[in-house]
């Protein structure tokens, strides 16, 4: 499993993400990632990470990251569920398996 969060911009400081790394400390991050097949994307977030992003940007830039640590992390598969927080409320998007983003047979 891979979880991925972004955060968007939004009154005064605008979304925020924050870490709770296996020590215990609170660190405000731009993104947090967790889970077991989080250790297959750090490169590939620190790299594609980019502050500012749309949300469909955030939404691509989760769903490949995601689809990248299922493709290394045999705990891991299926589909994809996304969810986009705003002030409006939870819309949950969900991408089945035959439609994940692919790398590797391009």
């Amino acid at each position: 499993k891979a979880v991925v969060s972004t955060q968007s911009t939004g009154k005064a400081r605008g979304g925020q993400v924050y870490c709770l790394p296996l020590g215990g400390m609170c660190v405000r991050m731009p993104f947090a990632i967790g889970g077991s097949g989080s250790t297959y994307i750090y490169g590939h977030c620190d790299n594609t990470y980019k502050e500012g992003m749309t949300e469909e940007q955030c939404l691509k830039f989760v769903a490949d990251a995601v689809a990248l640590a299922m493709h290394r992390d045999g705990s891991s598969g299926g589909m994809i569920r996304l969810a986009v927080l705003t002030k409006d409320g939870c819309r949950r998007l969900n991408i089945p398996g035959n439609q994940l983003p692919t790398f590797w047979s391009k």
